[in-house]
C-alpha cells in the first residue's frame, strides 16, 4: 500500500502502532483502510503513525540493487540496461534523468517534505493531550524535513523551499530559493529538531538530538566547500564561470572561515554529543584487529559471528530491518552484490582505482610499477581492504552444493588444471564470467563487494536475508567533518591527531604531514573508511576533483595461475602458491562503460517536465541545450 497525505491515512500506519481495532461501527464510517486527515491530529497513536510514514521516504538506504558507489571511482554496475551509463558517459539531460533512485528523486523527496510540513502545521494545534509525545514528533518532522532538503540541495543545488501545503489546482510555479537560504533553512530546522528531541530517549531507525546534530554538520561542511565558493567554483570551471545564477549553486560573497568556524563548531558538537566505536586509542591496533574492528562497524551488531563486537553506538541515525520482513528488497545485500559462484548477482563491483587506493600496511602508498607489490598485490594491505574487497584466492563463505570448492576462496583468475587423464588444460574460476554457474552475474572487474555483507557462515545469501542497518550517519562521518574543516582552518595538529585515531582503528600507523599533504591524506583516508557509504559522489564533488577522479577509465584485473615447474593440481581448484605462479595484470576497460567527466554534473539537471510545470524554475548550468 501507498501512503497517501493528502486526506487519508492508511490503515498500514495503523497497524504499526497497534491500533488495528475489531470495532465495526468504526468501519461502517469511513472507509475500512483509511483515516480522515482530521482523525489522525486527535489520536497520538495516529498521529505517530503519520509521522512514521514519512520515514519511508528513505527507502532502503543505501542498499538498493543499483548503489551511489557505481556512480564514482569506487565501484561500477555490472548489469547492462540500467541507465547508469547515461550519468557516468556525460550524457545526463533533462530529457534523460538516467538512474534516480528514489532517496533523492525529485518527486518522491517533495512528497515526504509535503508530509513534513503537514506534521509541522497540524501538531501544535493537534487536540490529544501528550505534549512531550507532540514534542518529538515535531522534532522528527523538523528533522525529516531538514534531511529531504539536504538531499536535494546536494544533488541539484539550491531548490523552492516549501513550508505550506498545496492543494489541488494552485499555482505550482515557484523560483528556486538561493544556496543561501536554503542552507540557512536546513540549518534551522536542525536546530529545532535537536531542541525538541533534547532529552527524548532514543529509539532505532527514529531521529534523534544527535542525529540533527550530524546532518547539521553534514549541511554546514558541504556549505563551506569549493563547489559552494562561486569564486573558487568559477576559477575551477569555465561552465560556472559563465553561469548567470551562481547564487544558485553557492555563496557569491561573505566570509569563508566563518563558514568553515560554523562546519567545524558544528560537527564538534555532534563528537561530543556521542562517543562513537574506539576511537580512543593511543597507537594501532594489530593488523588482524584492525579487520574485525572495520567488520564490525559494518555490521553494526547484527551479525551472528560472534568473533566481531557488538558496535552498534557508531551509527548515529540508520536505517534498521526486521527479520520477520523476508521480502525487503533492501536486506538482499549479498545477494544483490555477492559472487556469481555462490548463485549472487555481482551488482556494485569495486573497480581497481579504489583497490590500488589501499595503503601497505607500513603506510606507504601500493603501486604497480613496484615488482614486490605487483608479485603478490593482496598481500599486507591495510586491514580495511580486506573488509571492503574480495579478491582473487580470498577466503569467504562454504560454497553452495553444486560448486565444488572445499576450500571456499573466491575465484576470479584463470587457472592451469590437469584432467582426470592428466592432460594440461585452463579453468575459469568460479566467480568469473566465464563460471559453469550463473557466468551473466559474473564480475567484470575481478573483485566483489564485502563491506556490508555478513560474513556469518550459516547465511546463504541467495536465499537467505541478512539485517545489518544502512548508517545514514555515523560517528566517524562527523569526526572527518571536524577533520576536514581544522585544516582549512590551519589546524593541523587537532586535524591530525583524529585523523590518526581513525587509523589507529583500523591497525594503520600514524600519518606525520601537515599543510597541503595533511589535506590529500585527509581525502584519502576518507576515501578508504568510508568506501560505499554514499561519501565519494559527493566529497568529489565538493571538492571539485570529479574531472581528475571520477572521469577516469575502469580498471580491472585480469589473473592467470601457472604451474611452477614440477607441480600440478587436479580439479577441485584452490589458491596455492606454492602450486602456481601467479600473475596480475591491471587492465583499463569502455567497452561496459566509457566514463567521461563533463562540468555539468556537478550537479543533476531538473528534468524537463519539471520545467515546463514550473516556469519559473531555472535550469542548472550545462543542461540548458
Amino acid at each position: 500500500m501507498k501512503l497517501s497525505y493528502k486526506n487519508w491515512i492508511f490503515l498500514a500506519a495503523l497497524a504499526t502502532t497497534g491500533l488495528v481495532s475489531c470495532d465495526t461501527d468504526f468501519l461502517d464510517v469511513t472507509p475500512p483502510t483509511e483515516i480522515p486527515t482530521d482523525e489522525v491530529w486527535k489520536d497520538g497513536a495516529l498521529a505517530e503513525g503519520f509521522v512514521t510514514g514519512i520515514y519511508q521516504g528513505l527507502q532502503q538506504g543505501g542498499f538498493s540493487e543499483q548503489m551511489l558507489a557505481s556512480l564514482t571511482d569506487e565501484a561500477v554496475f555490472t548489469h547492462t540496461g540500467r541507465n547508469i551509463n547515461t550519468i557516468n558517459e556525460g550524457s545526463l539531460s533533462p530529457s534523460n534523468l538516467g538512474w534516480v533512485d528514489d532517496t533523492y528523486g525529485w518527486g518522491p523527496m517533495y512528497t515526504r517534505i509535503r508530509a513534513t510540513n503537514q506534521a509541522i502545521q497540524q501538531l501544535p494545534v493537534s487536540t490529544f493531550s501528550d505534549q512531550a509525545l507532540k514534542d518529538r514528533l515535531k522534532g522528527e518532522a523538523h528533522f525529516l524535513r531538514a534531511y529531504y532538503y539536504q538531499q536535494l540541495i546536494r544533488y541539484y543545488g539550491s531548490v523552492p523551499l516549501i513550508t505550506k501545503v498545496y492543494e489541488l489546482n494552485e499555482d505550482y510555479s515557484v523560483p528556486r530559493n538561493t544556496w543561501e537560504e536554503c542552507v540557512n533553512f536546513i540549518v534551522a530546522d536542525c536546530d529545532s529538531a535537536a531542541a525538541l528531541l533534547k532529552g527524548k530517549a532514543e529509539q532505532k531507525g527514529r531521529a534523534t538530538e544527535v542525529a540533527a546534530l550530524a546532518l547539521k554538520s553534514r549541511v554546514l561542511l558541504y556549505a563551506a566547500s569549493d563547489l559552494h565558493d562561486v569564486p573558487t567554483a568559477k576559477a575551477k570551471s569555465a561552465l560556472f564561470a559563465a553561469y548567470p545564477n551562481p547564487e544558485f549553486l553557492g555563496y557569491t560573497s561573505g566570509d569563508r572561515k566563518a563558514r568553515w568556524q560554523a562546519a567545524q563548531a558544528a560537527a564538534k558538537a555532534a563528537m561530543d554529543a556521542k562517543e562513537g566505536y574506539k576511537l580512543n586509542l593511543t597507537g594501532p591496533v594489530t593488523p588482524e584487529q584492525g579487520k574485525i574492528n572495520y567488520i564490525s562497524m559494518a555490521m553494526a551488531g547484527y551479525s551472528a559471528d560472534k568473533s566481531l563486537d557488538a558496535s552498534a553506538n557508531e551509527i548515529i541515525f540508520g536505517r534498521y530491518f526486521s527479520p520477520s520482513q523476508t521480502s525487503d528488497g533492501a536486506r538482499q545485500t549479498g545477494l544483490n552484490n555477492g559472487p556469481n559462484g555462490y548463485h549472487n548477482w555481482a551488482g556494485n563491483t569495486p573497480i581497481g582505482l579504489l583497490v590500488d587506493d589501499y595503503e601497505m600496511m607500513d603506510g606507504t602508498p601500493f603501486s604497480w610499477t613496484n615488482p614486490k607489490h605487483k608479485a603478490n598485490p593482496y598481500v599486507n594491505r591495510d586491514p580495511r581492504f580486506y573488509a571492503t574487497v574480495m579478491y582473487d584466492g580470498a577466503p569467504w563463505k562454504p560454497r553452495p552444493s553444486d560448486a565444488k570448492d572445499p576450500a571456499n576462496q573466491i575465484q576470479t583468475g584463470s587457472y592451469d588444471l590437469l584432467d582426470e587423464k592428466g592432460t594440461l588444460f585452463n579453468r575459469k574460476g568460479l566467480d568469473t564470467r566465464s563460471s559453469t554457474i550463473e557466468d551473466w552475474n559474473g564480475s567484470r572487474t575481478g573483485y566483489y563487494m564485502r563491506k556490508f555483507i555478513d560474513p556469518n557462515p550459516a547465511l546463504y545469501d541467495n536465499t537467505d536475508r541478512q539485517n545489518i542497518p544502512w548508517p545514514f550517519f555515523r560517528v566517524t562521518e562527523v569526526v572527518f567533518n571536524y577533520i576536514e574543516a581544522s585544516i582549512e582552518l590551519g589546524q593541523d595538529a587537532v586535524a591530525l591527531e583524529w585523523l590518526n585515531k581513525i587509523r589507529f582503528r583500523a591497525g594503520m600507523p600514524a600519518l606525520k604531514v601537515s599543510g597541503a599533504a595533511l589535506k590529500e591524506a585527509y581525502r584519502h583516508e576518507k576515501r578508504i573508511e568510508m568506501a560505499y557509504e554514499e561519501q565519494r559522489y559527493h566529497d568529489a564533488r565538493r571538492w571539485m576533483i570529479a574531472p581528475t577522479t571520477l572521469g577516469r577509465p575502469l580498471q580491472y584485473i585480469t589473473v592467470i595461475g601457472k604451474f611452477k615447474p614440477g607441480k600440478s593440481m587436479k580439479e577441485p581448484y584452490h589458491y596455492d602458491p606454492t602450486i602456481y605462479d601467479y600473475t596480475y595484470t591491471p587492465t583499463e576497460d569502455k567497452s561496459h562503460e566509457n566514463r567521461t567527466w563533463v562540468d555539468k554534473m556537478y550537479f543533476r539537471p531538473f528534468s524537463r517536465d519539471e520545467m515546463n510545470r514550473n516556469a519559473k524554475l531555472t535550469q542548472n548550468p550545462g543542461y540548458d541545450k
